[in-house]
């Protein structure tokens, strides 16, 4: 699938920086958050790395769901015809402003949403091509958690009770204890 087709869906996660050697962990956490929080795809800017791919793959296999994974695009081609395509650019960053005061426009907004988070030093491009410059806190932390709150917010939680198709697992709520059911 195309840009012109994730358009069509409602939110996309734009990684930006990611080093295979050193950034496995943290790109993965970044796709798992973005598929539990509801977002449509992951597009890994720069590169393509089989360890993160292969774990989105087998969580989807497991616990069901669709999700979008494109990488070794450029970024700023990206953002560029996203925006062309009629899409609004999100850009996670500390310096921005509070997603309290934002998430209101940005949520009311019927645009596809791509949502920019960095792993390193983000060049200025980003944040002059984004429609939004958008701050959880700021304070230095991690891109994880910042799109965990911002789709949380953008969702008011309702993504927290989503239902995956095709699930092979599924976790049974309990006060006490786990309960999966295979």
């Amino acid at each position: 699938m195309g840009l012109a087709e994730a358009l069509y869906g409602r939110v996309y996660v734009l990684r930006l920086g990611h080093r295979p050697g050193r950034d496995k962990r943290v790109t993965t956490h970044v796709a798992l958050v973005a598929r539990a929080f509801g977002a449509n795809g992951l597009i890994l800017e720069g590169v393509c790395d089989e360890a993160v791919e292969g774990s989105l793959l087998k969580v989807l296999d497991r616990w069901g769901g669709r999700m979008h994974y494109e990488c070794g695009v450029s970024g700023r081609s990206y953002v560029r015809e996203w925006k062309r395509a009629g899409g609004e650019v999100v850009h996670l960053t500390m310096y921005g402003l509070p997603v309290d005061e934002v998430i209101g426009a940005i949520a009311s907004s019927p645009k596809p949403k791509l949502v920019v988070v960095g792993a390193e030093k983000v060049e200025r491009f980003y944040y002059e091509e984004a429609d939004y410059n958008v701050a959880v806190g700021n304070q230095p932390h991690s891109e994880v958690a910042a799109l965990a709150v911002f789709l949380d917010r953008l969702f008011k939680g309702r993504e927290l009770y989503q239902h995956f198709e095709g699930a092979k697992l599924r976790i049974i709520p309990q006060p006490r204890g786990k309960k999966v059911v295979r």
